[in-house]
């Protein structure tokens, strides 16, 4: 109790009364009241990193759960030395993620692997991290291959889990290997899937060590996300009380969205 009083709600509130000032590092702080919530909701900054993130959100969990679903069935088909390719899966989820960034910063740079690999077939690669058309879908990928390690992990589990004389029915019953997917499978799954979904989501709503070490936000706006700008804000630009509103402001939303998932999850979670 008392750890959850120190290290949760003495933050929260914390942060709250911090959006309440204009706060700077050193300095005597200056109650402003909401006037850190209505500048935020005039500054078109706000907007752009938001939709940057909600992208990012959208388009990362959906990823992450298809590869992590299809790496799992796949390692779920009685083939040898499953065990092992769970822990090289996993690996990159263990990894510190700024050593990834790095690592997949150099992969990416315009003389990097990737466009050396991509020359010997007579292809020219883009500015992967330089161009704003391409370097959102990198982080995105550099990303779920950081992470989707963890969904298999989950995945697999649940996978395991499954009574394997439905299945066998199924087969003797004459089903396909997508009847039996779609109608057995998915639906014992699903407490899972919605397992992975709710949480990667969260966490992809907070994400910042990706855009921040391979991109640094750019080219421009292209790649700047809430967290980094909320971390710009706070220790770069020296606005404290402006990004304790923006903190606030991020909790609303994944609280938000948390919530749609767990009123939609009705509709599809079997927990039969």
């Amino acid at each position: 109790m008392i750890g959850f009083v120190l290290f949760i709600l003495t933050p929260l509130f914390g942060s709250a009364f911090i959006s309440l000032f204009d706060w700077k590092l050193f300095g005597t702080p200056e109650f402003i009241g909401v006037e850190n919530y209505l500048k935020l909701f005039r500054d078109p900054t706000f907007y752009t990193v938001l939709g940057n993130t909600v992208i990012f959100a959208v388009v990362y969990t959906a990823l992450n759960l298809f590869v992590a679903l299809v790496i799992s069935l796949w390692l779920g088909t009685r083939m040898k030395a499953a065990g092992a390719w769970r822990v090289v899966f996993f690996l990159p989820v263990i990894t510190p993620m700024v050593a990834n960034a790095l690592v997949w910063r150099l992969l990416l740079s315009q003389d990097g692997l990737v466009n050396s690999m991509l020359a010997t077939v007579g292809i020219d690669g883009p500015n992967w991290l330089s161009d704003s058309a391409w370097a959102l879908p990198s982080v995105i990928a550099m990303s779920v291959w950081q992470s989707f390690g963890y969904n298999v992990i989950v995945l697999s589990a649940g996978l395991s889990a499954n009574p394997k004389e439905l299945l066998e029915a199924s087969r003797i019953d004459g089903t396909s290997a997508w009847q039996r997917l779609r109608y057995i499978i998915l639906p014992l799954l699903s407490p899972s899937l919605f397992f992975c979904s709710t949480m990667t989501m969260i966490g992809a709503f907070q994400v910042f060590v990706q855009p921040l070490f391979l991109t640094q936000g750019g080219p421009g706006e292209s790649t700047n996300t809430f967290v980094l700008y909320l971390y710009r804000n706070g220790f770069v630009f020296d606005r404290l009380g402006y990004a304790s509103a923006l903190a606030w402001i991020l909790f609303v939303v994944v609280m938000l969205i948390t919530a749609l998932q767990f009123v939609g999850q009705r509709k599809w979670v079997n927990y039969e």
